[in-house]
């Protein structure tokens, strides 16, 4: 297993027919203690997962939220959205099998994001991601990314897998941004911009 960084460059994904991306996190009451943390452990910290399928610079599908099959054709699959992060394993994945994917679609950036008002990077601890290699119907985690997620903003652009000829790569965008909480077309401008 491998830890993906910025500065490593695109990985190639040689191979790999089906990768998933998944996030976990568990609850935190912030810095507040009392009964007002105790309330907030107990309701959960909402983080999502989202997968943006683009064409050039132009988003055309988004996979999370509530679109879980935005292709129609199982080729980039959202989990559903867990808005507590409690249990086991990974929280949310999105999965992409890349000979499925369309061919006008270049690039699918995934990015985590404290979406809906109330939330925040700040309200979770432990969010870590994982890149697994899903070919052949199993999945074997073949790397982790560790996103710097010590900011005040509620996005961040964790990777980018990218057509290159008739090939996938692989690439940590890690990068964190402002994006306006509850607005879709928000999520999508902060991806164009990755």
């Amino acid at each position: 297993m491998i830890t993906l960084t910025k500065e490593d460059g695109p990985a190639d994904l040689d191979g790999v027919t089906h990768l998933s991306l998944g996030v976990s996190w568990d609850p935190t009451a912030g810095s507040t203690g009392g009964v007002l943390g105790k309330i907030r452990r107990k309701t959960g910290t909402d983080l999502d997962l989202i997968a943006v399928a683009m064409q050039g610079g132009d988003p055309v599908r988004l996979a999370g939220l509530d679109s879980l099959d935005p292709m129609g054709n199982g080729s980039l699959v959202h989990s559903g959205d867990n808005q507590t992060g409690r249990g086991d394993g990974d929280d949310e994945t999105v999965t992409v099998e890349f000979g499925r994917i369309p061919p006008n679609i270049t690039s699918i950036v995934f990015i985590a994001a404290a979406y809906k008002k109330g939330s925040s990077f700040q309200k979770a601890r432990n969010i870590s991601f994982k890149v697994y290699d899903a070919t052949g119907g199993s999945s074997q985690q073949v790397a982790d990314i560790w996103p710097s997620l010590l900011t005040q903003d509620n996005g961040c652009a964790v990777a980018k897998a990218m057509r290159v000829g008739g090939a996938w790569k692989l690439e940590v965008i890690n990068t964190t941004g402002k994006i306006k909480q509850g607005d879709e077309l928000a999520l999508m401008r902060f991806a164009v911009s990755k």
